[in-house]
Order: C-alpha cells, then sequence, then structure tokens
C-alpha cells in the first residue's frame, strides 16, 4: 500500500504540480486551504503532509501545530518562497519534519519524504514496543486484591517517581521482577533503558566487567573497550537481581556507585559519571547476612532505603482464584484451546495447596493442565498427584476463609478492566485477552453494567 501524503496549497498549479511529480510512489490527496486539509484529515489520515507556508487565512505553521495536535500524527514538511533561517527555525520548532524552498527541487522531495516516513515508521514501532511493555510490566500486571498486595501497590506508587534505591524481598517466584518493572514503568525514566541482571547466573570473574564495563587489554580476551550495565542505563533503571550473591570485592565497588554515582571501568583512570537508578532483589535475608557477616553492612543500609517485602503466595490464598483465571484465559489463548474453567474441586485443591515455587510455579501448572486436559474443565484429575495431596492435607473443614470462587474471581478482574479503562469495553477486553463479544456475554451473565 503507498504511503498517504496531503499536499496543501492555495496555488493549483503548485498542487497538481507536485501531484503529478509524486503519484507514482504516493497515495496524493489534495487541499487548498488549511481549514480544508484539517476537514480532510477528519475524515482521512495521512502519512506526511506538505504544506505552503503563507496562505490566505490559516498559515502553514498554524496548520502544522493543529495536525501535530491530533492522533495519529503525520510528519510535516513546510514549503515557502520566502525561504529563511528564522522561518526554518520557528517551522522546526513548531513540529515540522523539514524545510524547504520554492522552486521545490523535486529529487530532494523525494528524499525528504522517504527520510520522514522512515523516521515516522521507527516512531510508531517504538511507540507501539513501549506500549507492549507497559502492558506486559504495568502494575496493572501484578494480580492481587489481598491486604498484603494493597499494601504492596501503595508502596510502588509512592516510590515510582523518586530516585530512590529500593530493595524488592520475597520468595523465589513471588514477582520480583516485576515489582522492578513497575517501579520503572511508572517513574519519569519510563522511556530510558530497563535493564535486569541475575547476579547468581554469572561468575565472580565476569560480573564486575558486567555491571562496569572494561577497557581494551584489562585482561586476558578483552579486545576492545567494553560498557556495563551501569553505563547502559544511564538516565534510566538498573535491576540486580539475587544480590546477595554478588562476590565482596564488587560489593566494594557497589557501594561507591550509589555513594558517588560514578566508577570507573576495569583496567580504566576515567570517572564516569551515571544517573542510574538501582533497584535490587534478593530471595534472602540480607540483614541476618550482614550481622553475620556474609555481606556488607554500609552496602545493605544503601540497598534498603525503601524495602518491598513480596508475600508468599500460601499468605495470600484470595488472590489464586484471580490468579488462576488469569493464565488460565491467557494460555487458552496461546493455545487456541476453548475450554470453560476449572471445576470446584480442582480449584479447591489448587487453592489449599502450598504453591512453594510461588507464582512462577501456579503459572507453569496452570498452561500445563490447560495443554493437557482433555475435557472442556480442568478436573480434580488433572490436577497433578502431589498438587492434588498437598492440598488435601492442608485442607480445613468449611470453605476457606476470604478464599472466592472462580466465577467471583472473573466478575472481579472485568470489573477492575473496566475500572482501569475508564468503562471502555474494547480496552477491556483486550487487557482481559478476550474478545468484545465474550466480554459483553460476561457482563450479561455477572448482571454487570
Amino acid at each position: 500500500m503507498k504511503p498517504k501524503v496531503l499536499i496543501v496549497d492555495d496555488e493549483r498549479n503548485t498542487r497538481e504540480g507536485l501531484a503529478r511529480a509524486l503519484r507514482r510512489h504516493y497515495d496524493i490527496h489534495l487541499a487548498e486551504s488549511g481549514m480544508s486539509a484539517l476537514k480532510l484529515l477528519e475524515e482521512t489520515p495521512v502519512d506526511a503532509v506538505l504544506t505552503d507556508l503563507r496562505m490566505p487565512g490559516m498559515d502553514g505553521l498554524t496548520l502544522v501545530r493543529r495536525i501535530l495536535a491530533r492522533e495519529p500524527q503525520p510528519v510535516c514538511v513546510l514549503l515557502t518562497a520566502y525561504g529563511n533561517v528564522e522561518t526554518a527555525v520557528e517551522a522546526i520548532k513548531n513540529g515540522a519534519y523539514d524545510f524547504m524552498t520554492k522552486p521545490v527541487n523535486l529529487d530532494r522531495l523525494e528524499v525528504v519524504l522517504k527520510r520522514a516516513l522512515e523516521t515516522r515508521k521507527l516512531a510508531d514501532t517504538n511507540r507501539q514496543l513501549r506500549q507492549q511493555l507497559n502492558e506486559k510490566f504495568g502494575m496493572e500486571n501484578i494480580i492481587g486484591q489481598s491486604a498484603p498486595m494493597q499494601a504492596v501497590f501503595d508502596t510502588i506508587r509512592q516510590v515510582a517517581p523518586s530516585r530512590a534505591t529500593v530493595l524488592i524481598q520475597g520468595e523465589s517466584g513471588t514477582g520480583k521482577e516485576l515489582v522492578a518493572h513497575a517501579l520503572h514503568t511508572l517513574s519519569p525514566r519510563e522511556q530510558n533503558p530497563f535493564i535486569a541482571v541475575h547476579c547468581a547466573a554469572l561468575p565472580d570473574t565476569l560480573l564486575e566487567s558486567e555491571l562496569f564495563g572494561h577497557e581494551r587489554g584489562a585482561f586476558t580476551g578483552a579486545t576492545e573497550a567494553r560498557k556495563g550495565r551501569f553505563e547502559l542505563a544511564d538516565g534510566g533503571t538498573l535491576f540486580l537481581d539475587e544480590i546477595g550473591e554478588i562476590p565482596p570485592s564488587t560489593q566494594v565497588k557497589l557501594l561507591r556507585v550509589l555513594e558517588e554515582r560514578r566508577f570507573e571501568r576495569i583496567g580504566g583512570t576515567e570517572s564516569i559519571d551515571v544517573d542510574t537508578r538501582l533497584v535490587a532483589a534478593t530471595n534472602r535475608d540480607l540483614r541476618q547476612m550482614a550481622e553475620d557477616g556474609g555481606f556488607r553492612e554500609d552496602l545493605f543500609f544503601r540497598l534498603n532505603v525503601v524495602q518491598i517485602t513480596l508475600p508468599p503466595l500460601r499468605e495470600r490464598r484470595d488472590d489464586i482464584p484471580l490468579l488462576l483465571n488469569n493464565y488460565f484465559q491467557q494460555f487458552c489463548t496461546e493455545n487456541n484451546r476453548q475450554l470453560e474453567g476449572f471445576t470446584p474441586d480442582a480449584l479447591d485443591a489448587l487453592i489449599h495447596y502450598r504453591w512453594p515455587g510461588n507464582i512462577r510455579e501456579l503459572r507453569n501448572l496452570v498452561e500445563r493442565m490447560v495443554v493437557l486436559t482433555r475435557g472442556d474443565k480442568i478436573t480434580l484429575r488433572d490436577v497433578p498427584g502431589e498438587v492434588r495431596d498437598n492440598g488435601a492435607s492442608r485442607r480445613t473443614p468449611g470453605p476457606l476463609a476470604g478464599a472466592v470462587s472462580m466465577e467471583q474471581a472473573e466478575k472481579r478482574m472485568i470489573e477492575q478492566a473496566l475500572a482501569d479503562h475508564d468503562g471502555n469495553r474494547t480496552l477491556a477486553a483486550k487487557q482481559l485477552g478476550i474478545s468484545r463479544r465474550t466480554l459483553h456475554r460476561k457482563l450479561n451473565e455477572f448482571g454487570l453494567r
């Protein structure tokens, strides 16, 4: 499909001449004034606008401002017979991509349009990627309505806009990296890098180089200078997972970065200043490690400016039906399975299971059950024996206090999705991973309006 280009000029010969020159590669639309251009854009979005600067009524600069205040934004190029530096600067300040004088050099115009459209495509791609990241890692994806999780959400909202160092503590699989992503996404650093380092996955000899970089010849195999993660995350957020595993030598250097916001690469002498926010996570008791001498006490206090402790899943059982329903819908969609949900006895066993692997274990188990079940519901037979038996041994007489059924969980998720998008059903359905038609059916089932 050809890119759409709108040519705006009060001189008919100029409009039609440019149209003839560009029609081979572009879908051309014409307007004789700023007002007629705006009216056309209401009905036909375009990729680029070529507009004369001096026109009766609305001039080209005003038109560019009006166009760029809308969505989607085309790229704009100003054309004029009265070119000067001041006008060009004013045009760029108002958001124009470029500025060309008349008579227009058609070869240069082709080049300018091609580059402008490539720039717009790249900007659209980046915007979509940021939106996808926000959808994947925003706080709405940290599921929980229990009191412990509401306290976590309150802390995230309060701390995210600051540059304070945050220490996230919690058992393995509780979602510490999701919280780190949410802190970044909700911060002014959102459009800058988020870089994660899993400290336990790197040998001690490589971790320091990975964090701080090295100069050429700093050690055997260092054939060229390399930036570390602190430099790459400059202006953004650096997430250090399993920080309790870093060796003492690296702890010393990390302490200095937190105190001074500067460091040297391995083998280098030049100090490098960075504005990197540090978020660390651990499943160990760093305070106890510091008291026992296994972790620097001064570094612990530098890391522990704000602490967020994630509760294990066994301490927030109210959230288990919500999590089950969320991953059930996700994996049904991904695997093209048309399933109806969980039977009551299967749901009961899953609620009472201890979940030593927390949310990560729950997520993997739901995927397994969705893929392997032969019926149209996940039954107790589909629940692995160790989960079923463990849940049965911990079951207490009567219903679990505070627990909700799958239907209640589904109703809560729909209500939350609608609230998140101010009642917009299309966006709510997208967040839930279901079609708009399915959402309408669910709204009728639950009596929601």
